[in-house]
C-alpha cells in the first residue's frame, strides 16, 4: 500500500474577512508528483503558504509523515524535510550563486565533519542537475537570467535535503524553452526519490508532469483525480487546456 507523506484536512485560511480557503482536503502519496491547478486567486499559492506555515491557517490540520506540523514553525518544518520553493524564486540578489546555496542547507549545519561532507556532495548534486549554476559559482544572483534565478531557488531547496518539495509557478516568467527545461528537472528530481506538490499556472505541462491532480476554484477543491483522465475531461479541457 502507498505510504501518504502529506495529509491536509478541512484546512481554512482567512485574509481578514475574505476566506482564502474553504475548508480543502488532500493528500500526497510518497513517490509522486501531484499538482493544484487553477485560476489566478484560486488558492493555490496559499495552500503552499500554509502547509509550510508561512502564514497562519484558521483551521485545519497538516500531516507530515505521520505527525501533525501545524504549530511548528517553518523553520522545524524544513528541518523535517518539507521544503517550499517559492513564487517569484526569492533568492538572495546581493549574494554569489554558491552563497544561496549554502543558505539553502543551513537546517542541516552541524558540528560533524560527515554532514559538512554530506552537504559538499549535495552541492555537488545541484551542479549535476544544473550545470549552469557550477559555471556562475561565484556570480551575483541577481545578475542571473530569469531562468538561471529559477533554477538556483530549485537549487538552494534541494540543498534542504528535502522528502517532499512543493513548487510555487517554477516555470512563471520564462521562455518556452526554459520551461520544458525547468519541467524535465522536475521529472528528475521526483525520479531520484524526491516527492513533489506542484503548484503552476501551466496547466497543460503540470497535467503532462504530475500523476494526480487536484483542481481549486476560490479557495474549493472541486475535481481531483489521475492526470490522464481529467485530461479527457471536457469542463477541464475548456477551462484550462484551451478547449
Amino acid at each position: 500500500m502507498a505510504e501518504t507523506l502529506l495529509k491536509v484536512e478541512n484546512l481554512v485560511v482567512n485574509y481578514g474577512a475574505i476566506r482564502a480557503l474553504k475548508g480543502i482536503s488532500f493528500d500526497v502519496t510518497k513517490g509522486e508528483i501531484i499538482t493544484l491547478i487553477g485560476a489566478n486567486g484560486a488558492g493555490k499559492s496559499t495552500t503552499l503558504n500554509a502547509i509550510s506555515n508561512v502564514i497562519k491557517k484558521t483551521s485545519g490540520t497538516v500531516m507530515f509523515d505521520g505527525r501533525e506540523i501545524s504549530s511548528f514553525p517553518p523553520d522545524r518544518i524544513v528541518a523535517d524535510g518539507l521544503v517550499q520553493v517559492p513564487e517569484g524564486r526569492r533568492i538572495f540578489a546581493n549574494l554569489s550563486v554558491r552563497d544561496n546555496l549554502e543558505m539553502g542547507a543551513y537546517s542541516r549545519r552541524s558540528v560533524t565533519m560527515a554532514e559538512k561532507h554530506a552537504i559538499r556532495k549535495d552541492m555537488e548534486k545541484v551542479f549535476d542537475i544544473f550545470p549552469r549554476l557550477k559555471e556562475r559559482i561565484r556570480q551575483v544572483a541577481g545578475t542571473l537570467s530569469g531562468g538561471e534565478q529559477q533554477m538556483l531557488a530549485m537549487g538552494r531547496s534541494l540543498m534542504a535535503n528535502p522528502r517532499l518539495l512543493l513548487l510555487d509557478e517554477p516555470s512563471m516568467g520564462l521562455a518556452p524553452i526554459l520551461v520544458d527545461e525547468i519541467f524535465s528537472v522536475i521529472r528528475r528530481i521526483n525520479e531520484t526519490g524526491t516527492t513533489v506538490l506542484l503548484v503552476e499556472q501551466n496547466a497543460y505541462k503540470a497535467l503532462k508532469t504530475a500523476s494526480r491532480v487536484y483542481i481549486l476554484e476560490t479557495g474549493e477543491i472541486v475535481k481531483s483525480g489521475i492526470t490522464a483522465d481529467l485530461m479527457q475531461d471536457e469542463a477541464v479541457k475548456a477551462a484550462y487546456l484551451g478547449g
